[in-house]
Parts: C-alpha cells; sequence; structure tokens
C-alpha cells in the first residue's frame, strides 16, 4: 500500500518558549482543557510505554484518571504485562494524541505504585459494572473464548447483588512522576514547534526549543 501522498499541512496555531507556562505541569492542564473543550473522543487517553527486562518496549492505550504536580495516575491490574514491566524497571513514557488539535504531549517519568487507600478511594467512584469488570479479567492472561469472561461476569454480579464491591486485591494504580516533557504544536511546511521540559538536579525545570 502506498502511503506517500497521505499527508495534511498543520496551520492551526504556534508555541513559543516565551509563552508557555515555566510550569510544565500547569502548561500540560492548560492544553488538556483546550482538549477537552474540542470534545474530541477521550482526550485522557494516551499511550503508555513500558519495557520488559531484555529491553523488549510494549504498548497500549490507557485511560488518565488524574494528575497535579506529584504526578499522573491511572489504574490497572497489578497482575497485568504493564504492572510486571514497571516493577522490574519503573522508566516510562505518556503519549497523549490530540491530533484533531495538532498537538502531542510526551511525559517521560518513574512509575510508582500509589497506597491501597489511594487506591479504593478511586475503585469506590467506578460505576459498578466496571467494579465487576476488574474481578472477571486476570488481565494479560490467555483465555479460550470470550463466553469464559461473559459467564464470570454474570456469576460475580449475582454474588455482589445487594452488596458494595470490594477492591480485588491484583488491582490498584500507578503514579507517572515526570522528569521530562515535550509539548509538540504542528507547524507549516513540517516546521513544527517543540518545547521540552527537563527537571534538573535543582529541582527545577528547564526549557528548551527544540529542532521538529
Amino acid at each position: 500500500m502506498d502511503l506517500k501522498n497521505l499527508r495534511r499541512e498543520y496551520s492551526l496555531g504556534k508555541l513559543s518558549e516565551e509563552e508557555v507556562d515555566k510550569d510544565p505541569v500547569k502548561q500540560f492542564a492548560n492544553w488538556f482543557m483546550a482538549a477537552k473543550d474540542s470534545e474530541m473522543q477521550d482526550p485522557n487517553a494516551f499511550c503508555l510505554s513500558t519495557a520488559d527486562l531484555q529491553g523488549q518496549p510494549s504498548l497500549r492505550t490507557v485511560l488518565l484518571k488524574y494528575f497535579d504536580e506529584e504526578g499522573f495516575v491511572f489504574f490497572t491490574n497489578l497482575g497485568s504485562r504493564k504492572a510486571n514491566e514497571i516493577k522490574n524497571n519503573p522508566q516510562t513514557a505518556m503519549l497523549f494524541p490530540w491530533l484533531i488539535l495538532q498537538r502531542q504531549v510526551i511525559i517521560m517519568g518513574k512509575a510508582k505504585k500509589i497506597s491501597v487507600l489511594e487506591a479504593t478511594k478511586y475503585f469506590a467512584s467506578r460505576p459498578r459494572g466496571s467494579q465487576i469488570g476488574a474481578w472477571v479479567s486476570d488481565q494479560s492472561k490467555v483465555v479460550n473464548n470470550r463466553q469464559i469472561l461473559q459467564n464470570k461476569f454474570k456469576q460475580l454480579a449475582q454474588k455482589f447483588t445487594g452488596k458494595d464491591i470490594p477492591m480485588p486485591k491484583m488491582w490498584g494504580g500507578f503514579r507517572i512522576v515526570p522528569h521530562r516533557f515535550e509539548f509538540w504544536q504542528g507547524g507549516e511546511n513540517r516546521i513544527h514547534d517543540r518545547i521540552e521540559y527537563l527537571y534538573n538536579e535543582e529541582k527545577n525545570w528547564v526549557i528548551n526549543r527544540l529542532m521538529p
């Protein structure tokens, strides 16, 4: 399949090191609100990159659930591939592809498991179906067919009828503590704007412009 003519021009905006917020988390919040206001689907979806002990990277799309100056939080089955890879190598990367705005954000950082208390608080806020779903799946394990999952869901739904659903032991969350951000804004003639934030030894954020 020849894709060489599948292209478009980027002209929605520009980004300069003088205009961005000095705090990358605040800059991210500004861009996130613009993505949310654009009514794109799932603006909190991001591609999470981890690697195994042999250095083989793996990718998947997960949902950001909240963020602040301490980091970016997502939740998962603690027996999943990503959780096991994070356990052995906590260095991760996140990519938010806000293509409708001709923007993307890359965040690199170290993932840390959040407390059971914090995870339980979030789990209690999930829709009941999602809570049951967390019990159903031994994430990343082989299953013979979908019907097995559907049957297990029905059994658990019946088991928990009229009861609060407790958080499974093999479920929790991770907070990615960033040390690098990159904000990318598409530009005309492929002269894109790339603004990088690096966290230095003095615990300050240094802002650089990168070549496109």
